[in-house]
Order: structure tokens, then C-alpha cells, then sequence
């Protein structure tokens, strides 16, 4: 493997920015100091007025394979990632169908070693049914179960209290949620049908997926969590009101935390006004909500009380988007601008870019154990991402990778650019361009 140096670049790490030079040898950060020689490199990029971060970790997409290939695959979502500066993804077990075996894992983990350019782990999905298989999981290979206590399809759906206790308590890998209770959801979508019938559009799907259903799932998983001593991780709040729940821990370091929780990218950056503008194509589950909820998720991630940033990248056609609301499918593909949406926060002093790496980085890698990434240290694996923050980048369907062709941020200009992104030292994209499409990603282990 060739060696690269990047000199000069300004780099964000654990809080601190430290101007110098980074070597890459043999897959792993090798060397980090003030001037390195270039005669230690096969080849050189100059860093100056570029920013390097750690390799963005996504702990929550769903890439669509097996099943459901027409709209995305790990092939074409893995090449949207890296474009974004994601070098690790977590897939979702919502498949057809759906992953609840070792066996559906392990199917996943022989695809994306042939397809993805990046690194990639896999959640089993619980059922009300397969308790055996979360017994029995390696909790080295798998990043976590989860558990959908709401909005879901086919088998998925566990809302059986006695049950859910059983997973919670069974389960030595963390237990990842997405909470939204069902029987509210149902009888919003009966009132309102009943009230407009077909004049229903996307403006009121805050208000059937309503943040009453959010509080009410999410409380549950806190009391579960509680209960049974499960290490919690709680998806995509959407709320002001959710984020109470997780302030007893709140004072803790990370790695001490029993109960987490995450932020999407887009309940950050949209507002209930974009229903007006998007339609479905803002559609998602849970719902984008009010200002005041985005404000309060912003302070959740600047005060260090949501620990992860993610994005729950979710393709769908734009044929089905732009179906009928009640029909149109809940899901946005996000990953390829997640990063340059949340450093667009940044230039608006919404948030610092340390917070956009200890979110969508460092804490990934500490909450889930994953080993040896997240962090810019020497002798760690180099997923490296490197940005630059001057140079502005108009989203249009030409440059979008995801197989669906859309992109709920397309006519939006970002201030910022990935330029370059390293997967296991190989440069994967140069200059905003895939290259070394060959160098596949490697498996996720998790340090447990």
C-alpha cells in the first residue's frame, strides 16, 4: 500500500485543532507532528486551507440490499457515503427480508465485502420471536439489536411490553430504538383521514407522527433501559420535549453512559416551514417538527446531551415520493450531504465544528465500541475526511450518487466541499472524485 503524506492541514480532533502534517503507511494514521519529511511518502497533498477531520461514522442507514436493490444498494449508497467524508455506516436490519438471523448478517457482510467502499457493521432485527438469536450474538461482530417500539413493517414491530422487557434485558450489544408509539400514530391518522380524506398533504405529518407518540415511546425505552441495566441507544429524536429524558446521564463521559440518544442531520437543518417547499420528499419517521424542537436539538448537541449525529439515510424512488401523501413512503437518502449540511450549521454559528466531530465521529465510535476509528491518533485505521470550508458546492441530481436520484437538499448551495476522503489509508475520493473504486471497506469490529 502506498504511503501518503498531507501536509500541512489543519486538522480537528478531541476538541483541539493542531496545524501540521499526517502520514499514512501501510492503512493507519503512522505519524502525526508538526513537519514530517516528504521523503517518507509516495504521495503528497497538500493540506494548506483544507480542514481534516476523523472519517464520518453513520450509526443509523438503510441501504436497501437484500431486497430491495431498485431504489439502493450498498454498492451505490457506500459510494454516496464516501463522497459525503462517511467512512463507516451501521445498516439497518429493515431488509426484505428483513436481517433477524446470524445467518442474515453474515449474507449482508459477504455483499458489502464485494461492494462497499466503506467500512460497514450490521444490526439484527428484533421480533417478538427471536429472542434465541439476540442470546446468542458475537458481541465483537454485530453493532447492536434494534428494536422498532413503532413504525415499522412486516415482522419488526415489537410493542409487546413483556416482550420488549425480554429483549432489553437479553441483549449484551447496545439496544438501538426507534421510538414511536403506534396506537397514537393510528388513531391521528383516523382522525385526520376521517377530517380531509385525499386533501391530506405532508404538512400534517408532524401531526399525526406527533411528538406526543415520540415521548411516550421514548419514556418507555428509558423506564426499560431502568429496569433491565440494557445499554440503551435511542434514534433520531425529533423533539424538545424527548431530550429531558436523558439528562440523569448527561454528566457522565460518554463511555460511562447506560442511556444515549441521537440526532438526524435533517431534523437539525429542516423545519416544519420546508413541508411547504419538499412535500413528501420531507417526508420521514419521526416527523421534522417546529423550530422551537430544531433549536432544541442544536443546544442537545452543543451541550454534549445527544451524544451521536447521524443521518437514518432511507432511499425511495421519486416515483413513490410523489405518490399520493398517505401512500408516499417515510424516508429521505441524506448521507452524500449530511456533512456539508451540518458544516453550513457551522458557518451559521448554530454550531462548532467540534461538535459536528464529537457528534457525527468520535462518539459513534466510543458509544458502540468501535475499534481503532473515530479519532485522528496514530495507529488508528486512517478514515480520514478532508474539507474544504471555502469552497461553496450547489446540490444538483448530477452530482448525487444514491441509485434514488434525489436529494431533499438538491438546489441548495453549501459553503464547504469534501475534497478528499480516506478508507483504511486508501484515497478513496480525490478531489470530490471517486478513485480506487476496487478498494473495498472492511468489516466494523466492536471492542467488547
Amino acid at each position: 500500500m502506498n504511503s501518503v503524506l498531507l501536509k500541512n492541514a489543519t486538522m480537528i480532533n478531541e476538541g483541539a485543532t493542531l496545524k501540521g502534517d499526517l502520514l499514512i503507511r501501510d492503512g493507519r494514521i503512522d505519524h502525526i507532528a508538526a513537519e514530517i519529511s516528504a521523503d517518507q511518502a509516495s504521495e503528497i497533498i497538500d493540506c494548506e486551507n483544507l480542514t481534516v477531520i476523523p472519517g464520518c461514522i453513520d450509526d443509523q442507514v438503510h441501504f436497501r440490499e437484500p431486497g430491495n436493490t431498485w431504489k439502493a444498494d450498498i454498492a451505490s449508497e457506500a459510494r454516496a457515503a464516501v463522497l459525503g467524508g462517511v467512512t463507516s455506516f451501521m445498516d439497518m436490519p429493515n431488509n426484505t427480508p428483513p436481517a433477524t438471523t446470524r445467518e442474515d448478517i453474515a449474507r449482508k457482510k459477504d455483499i458489502a465485502r464485494r461492494s462497499s467502499l466503506a467500512n460497514f457493521g450490521f444490526y439484527l432485527g428484533a421480533t417478538p420471536d427471536n429472542l434465541e438469536e439476540i442470546k446468542s450474538l458475537d458481541p465483537r461482530d454485530v453493532c447492536g439489536v434494534k428494536v422498532f417500539m413503532g413504525s415499522s413493517t412486516g415482522t419488526l414491530l415489537v410493542d409487546d411490553a413483556d416482550i420488549l422487557r425480554s429483549i432489553f434485558r437479553s441483549a449484551e450489544v447496545p439496544v438501538a430504538t426507534h421510538c414511536e408509539d403506534n396506537e397514537i400514530i393510528k388513531n391521528n391518522s383516523r382522525i385526520f383521514q376521517e377530517k380531509y380524506g385525499d386533501e391530506m398533504d405532508a404538512s400534517i405529518h408532524p401531526l399525526i407522527r406527533s411528538r406526543e407518540a415520540c415521548l411516550k415511546s421514548s419514556a418507555l425505552a428509558v423506564d426499560l433501559a431502568r429496569e433491565t441495566g440494557a445499554r440503551l441507544h435511542v434514534l433520531h429524536l425529533s423533539t424538545a420535549e424527548e431530550l429531558s429524558l436523558f439528562e440523569p446521564w448527561a454528566a457522565l463521559p460518554v463511555p460511562r453512559r447506560q442511556v444515549t440518544c441521537e440526532v438526524c442531520a435533517h431534523h437539525l437543518f429542516f423545519n416544519d416551514t420546508w413541508y411547504q417547499r419538499l412535500g413528501n420528499r420531507l417526508k420521514c419517521n419521526p416527523a421534522v417538527k417546529t423550530e422551537k424542537d430544531r433549536q432544541a436539538l442544536l443546544k442537545g448537541v452543543r451541550t454534549g446531551l445527544i451524544t451521536c449525529i447521524a443521518t437514518d439515510h432511507a432511499p425511495h424512488t421519486a416515483e413513490e415520493k410523489n405518490a399520493p401523501y398517505s401512500k408516499a413512503p417515510g424516508g429521505l437518502p441524506l448521507i452524500q450531504f449530511a456533512l456539508p449540511a451540518l458544516l453550513e450549521l457551522v458557518k451559521r454559528n448554530e454550531l462548532q465544528i467540534e461538535d459536528v466531530v464529537t457528534g457525527y465521529c468520535h462518539n459513534p465510535a466510543i458509544r458502540f465500541n468501535i475499534s481503532r476509528r473515530g479519532f485522528i491518533r496514530e495507529g488508528y485505521w486512517a478514515d480520514l475526511t478532508v474539507i474544504d470550508t471555502t469552497a461553496p458546492k450547489r446540490v444538483t441530481p448530477s452530482i448525487i450518487a444514491s441509485k434514488c436520484g434525489w436529494s431533499p437538499f438538491t438546489g441548495i448551495t453549501f459553503a464547504n466541499s469534501v475534497v478528499h476522503t480516506f478508507v483504511n489509508g486508501n484515497h478513496i475520493v480525490d478531489n470530490g472524485v471517486l478513485k480506487n473504486i476496487n478498494c473495498f471497506g472492511t468489516p466494523l469490529r466492536f471492542d467488547r
